[in-house]
């Protein structure tokens, strides 16, 4: 029976940061504003953690749209950006080698966009990393070489699975809006800011939850400190990365933003233009800030210069010193339903991905989905998606200041009722209204006079999976929202600021309808994020996520899909075509489907479909007999990803 999240993680409960006392370091520089318009978890050793490197250790330690991030203008930091000719990997004098999107061997996996970032998070394991201790240390290499999509600017959510105890926990390390915000952030004169706007400004940054989220799991899961795992990434940024046509392509298509900040252009646009394919790239700002937080710690930037720096990036914005001293992760339950005998984990609210894939799930478990036409699958995985969505709409924000029906949004009942509205004979009319997960009645139609659109959120953000030979399990989604964030680097630091309170709606999705997701003093912005880990008999079977914005529901639900259900090996599952559907009048398809026989027999449903080059970007990990693993990733989305094994096998 589905269950919903509560107490119990850590035994304090709620919110929980505890990184090692702060540092103080000459500040930086201010940027440009391209509009000034406002101014202890009780540590438990999981297999592959030493109890006693704890306590030395916190002693030691101390979606697709635009943006980037840069170096101070003023500090002399022009020079600290550099791209060289590359026909060489940095430091091997070899040619790089290609991604490989599956591979399958004993020791652990690593799956993730980009090959440096899964290269170092199997060097953690190599040395004896767990997990945790690999996920971190992959997340920081996506800093550098996926700035675009994540950083310390940002944030995300964190499900592991304990092989010691054979349960899922969670952190939600999702930004928060500061304590000054109110329903009226993104608004003028009673009105919706141009959304643009709201992107490019200092207005949409939320206080980062990533660093904090770095040390919690590490303090509560890890086996290494934040010294360790951060030296794999802090080389990377020293030495710098093979620059590759994805990276260029995003940074061309963001160019005229990129120049408004001097300190992003800097570091983004080296002599004045993008970087070319094959050069090499390097941050040493990045590399800095690194080695600052290995020396001393989250709290510089929690409540050091380093958090002053941002607080004064930020100046177009109301973020303040005191938000970035009040932030705290947040420990909780996964969300838990059960799919055809197995136990599917994922993230709760303040994210929408665990309740909404669950959901979806639920609805579709009555159905026969291996034995049907491809057709007749596809019809019903985008009208539970359709359905899934106009609930998630009505009902999930932020718990801490909203009254979310989590139990009922899980339950096999409320999915019962709604599913009922799925006729194979015709597709439903968007918006579809929610119902009411509180109290499910019959074949709960939801009320004509409820129904919202779904808001736009940004597509872009990275996914990473990664399980140790212990058999922990990791599986982290993190973002700093659009392609590029808010475009704006904090000077001389070498990060990209989110632009994550665009996520907030800026004025209800539907007039006179309640919306969970207005901002609120300290309130996290509802996600779609949905990290998801699937266990058989208390042992994990795979772990998936993708990045994509409201697109990484419907990924992971037509992945597990394509895969439990369908039969699909899971890098097959994974390169499948995509549709996504969101409540919307139009659902969005790859060309891979819409140039499909298929498509014309969804449309003699009704079903009505807008074309997009692609759909996410997943990484899986799958346990296969034996203690091998499966790492998979995408075949061409984003350029292909990289699945790494400690020691491969050729089965």
């Amino acid at each position: 029976m589905p269950t919903s999240p509560g107490d119990g993680l850590p035994p304090e409960g709620g919110d929980r940061r505890t990184p090692p006392p702060g540092h103080t370091r000459r500040a930086g520089l201010l940027r440009r504003t391209r509009r000034p318009r406002r101014a202890g978890s009780t540590r438990r050793a999981l297999p592959g953690r030493s109890a006693g490197r704890a306590a030395s250790a916190g002693r030691s330690r101390g979606d697709l749209f635009a943006g980037v991030a840069g170096v101070t203008a003023l500090a002399a930091v022009a020079a600290l950006t550099a791209t060289v000719p590359a026909a060489a990997h940095p430091g091997t004098g070899q040619a790089p080698p290609a991604k490989t999107p599956v591979a399958t061997g004993y020791g652990g996996a690593v799956s993730s966009v980009d090959r440096d970032a899964s290269a170092a998070g199997l060097e953690v394991l190599k040395r004896g990393g767990n997990a945790a201790d690999a996920a971190v240390a992959t997340a920081a290499a996506l800093g550098v070489t996926e700035p675009y999509s994540a950083g310390i600017g940002g944030g995300g959510y964190f499900v592991m699975y304990d092989a010691a105890s054979r349960r899922v926990h969670t952190i939600d390390g999702r930004e928060k809006a500061p304590l000054s915000a109110d329903k009226n952030l993104l608004t003028e004169d009673g009105k919706a800011i141009p959304f643009d706007e709201a992107v490019t400004s200092g207005l949409g940054v939320g206080t980062p939850g990533t660093a904090a989220t770095w040390q919690d799991a590490l303090d509560a899961y890890g086996s290494k400190s934040l010294r360790e795992v951060l030296r794999p990434a802090t080389k990377l940024a020293r030495d710098g990365f093979t620059v590759d046509e994805t990276f260029r392509q995003q940074t061309a298509d963001n160019e005229d933003r990129f120049r408004d900040f001097p300190a992003t252009a800097d570091l983004f646009l080296p002599g004045g233009e993008p970087p070319k394919t094959g050069s090499t790239l390097k941050n040493p700002d990045l590399a800095r800030t690194y080695d600052l937080l290995a020396e001393r710690g989250v709290d510089a930037l929690y409540k050091g210069a380093l958090g002053k720096d941002i607080v004064r990036t930020v100046r177009a914005g109301d973020m303040t010193t005191k938000d970035l001293r009040r932030y705290r992760t947040r420990f909780q339950k996964p969300t838990h339903t059960e799919y055809r005998g197995k136990d599917v984990y994922g993230m709760a609210p303040s994210s929408s991905g665990g309740t909404s894939v669950s959901e979806a799930l639920n609805m579709l478990e009555r159905s026969d989905l291996r034995g049907m036409s491809e057709q007749e699958y596809l019809h019903r995985y985008i009208e539970a998606s359709r359905i899934a969505f106009a609930d998630r709409g009505r009902w999930v924000g932020d718990p801490t200041q909203e009254d979310v029906p989590t139990e009922g949004l899980l339950s096999q009942r409320f999915a019962d009722a709604r599913a009922c509205l799925i006729d194979d004979s015709k597709a439903l009319t968007s918006p579809v209204a929610p119902g009411d997960p509180r109290d499910p009645q019959g074949c709960d139609s939801g009320d004509s006079g409820q129904a919202a659109p779904t808001p736009y959120e940004g597509e872009n953000t990275t996914h990473l999976t990664v399980a140790d030979k212990w058999g922990n399990v990791v599986a982290y989604t993190l973002t700093i929202e659009q392609t590029g964030g808010s475009g704006i680097a904090v000077p001389g630091r070498g990060f990209l600021l989110n632009n994550e309170l665009t996520d907030f709606s800026m004025v209800p999705a539907q007039p006179g309808v309640y919306d969970p997701n207005l901002p609120g003093p300290g309130k996290r912005p509802r996600s779609s994020m949905a990290p998801t880990i699937v266990l058989d008999d208390g042992r994990p079977v795979l772990a998936l996520g993708s990045p994509g914005g409201a697109t990484i529901i419907t990924t992971v639900l037509q992945t597990l899909t394509n895969h439990l259900d369908r039969g699909m090996p899971l890098v097959d599952a994974i390169a499948a075509p995509r549709a996504s559907q969101r409540n919307a009048e139009q659902t969005e398809a790859e060309p891979g489907l819409l140039d499909s026989p298929v498509r014309a027999g969804l449309e003699k449903l009704g079903h009505s479909f807008k074309e997009t080059a692609e759909i996410g970007a997943a990484t899986g990990v799958q346990r296969l007999p034996g203690g091998r693993w499966r790492a998979a990733a995408e075949t061409e989305r984003r350029g292909g990803g990289s699945a790494m094994v400690v020691h491969p096998s050729r089965h």
